[in-house]
């Protein structure tokens, strides 16, 4: 379970990145988040794991404070979240075992994450995560030999890996083909229903926002203004997050409209 309690966030140049923001997300959910640049979506999702601090209120995982942890309890709470973005976060010169096994580095010791020293158990499940998205065949590659889709699936192995119950995806398909696109979006929904993870979406694409999804969060101006299902998302939602409506041959990349 995640939940912002009146959660707001402004920025130095006095632009509110979300604003009074009160919303639970319950486990197993996959919530996609949509409306248009500078919306808040970004600002949403990196607070969950405190990559952006709030500036008001509080969010909790497990009802544990993410907000007040310290640095030790933090470092906790992030080895149940998983983070997947838009340019993959991947060591480019290392081989693809040693990216996907990074995702094990906050339960180990700080002298053995630097050693580069993992279990039998930790590299066993490295092989199961890659074989799992359909990349064990490049276990030994260079990351940056790898397609821009093979490098994506490859950070959703280090999600699994990370054994992370919660897992948040910024934008992971912006710079991807639409067969890539949905190859990868496949590959968390399965996650998402086979092993009861909640993912979060951040996506521009309100058709693949509908066709993924159990719940869409639609946001403007930091604002929640859309907490419904696919289905319930029609033309007079759609104006209120967008600002018009936005056909659906028109609706594989929202942001341009």
């Amino acid at each position: 379970m995640i939940t912002f309690e009146n959660v707001s966030k402004v920025y130095g140049n006095g632009v509110k990145g979300l604003d009074r923001i009160n919303i639970s997300i319950a486990d197993g959910e996959l919530v996609s988040v949509i409306g248009l640049s500078g919306a808040g979506k970004s600002t949403f999702l990196r607070s969950i794991n405190r990559l952006h601090e709030i500036t008001e209120g509080e969010i909790k995982v497990n009802g544990v404070s993410v907000t007040k942890a310290g640095k030790k309890q933090l470092r906790t709470i992030r080895r149940s979240i998983g983070m997947i973005s838009q340019n993959f976060n991947l060591v480019k010169r290392s081989t693809v075992q040693k990216n996907v096994l990074s995702g094990r580095l906050g339960y180990y010791p700080t002298w053995k994450s630097i050693l580069g020293i993992f279990s039998k158990e930790d590299y066993a499940r490295t092989n199961e995560a890659l074989e799992s998205v359909g990349l064990l065949d490049k276990l030994h590659s260079r990351s940056d030999e790898l397609s821009g889709g093979q490098q994506q699936r490859v950070s959703i192995a280090r999600a699994l890996v990370q054994q992370a119950d919660i897992i948040l995806a910024d934008e992971p398909v912006a710079s991807l083909d639409p067969v890539i696109t949905e190859k990868i979006l496949d590959d968390l929904q399965r996650i998402n229903k086979t092993l009861n993870k909640t993912v979060i979406i951040n996506i521009h694409s309100v058709e693949l926002a509908k066709k993924y999804s159990t719940r869409i969060l639609g946001f403007k101006g930091g604002r929640i203004v859309f907490d419904g299902a696919p289905n319930e998302l029609g033309k007079e939602q759609l104006t209120e997050i967008y600002g018009k409506y936005i056909e659906k041959e028109k609706a594989g990349n929202a942001d341009e409209y």
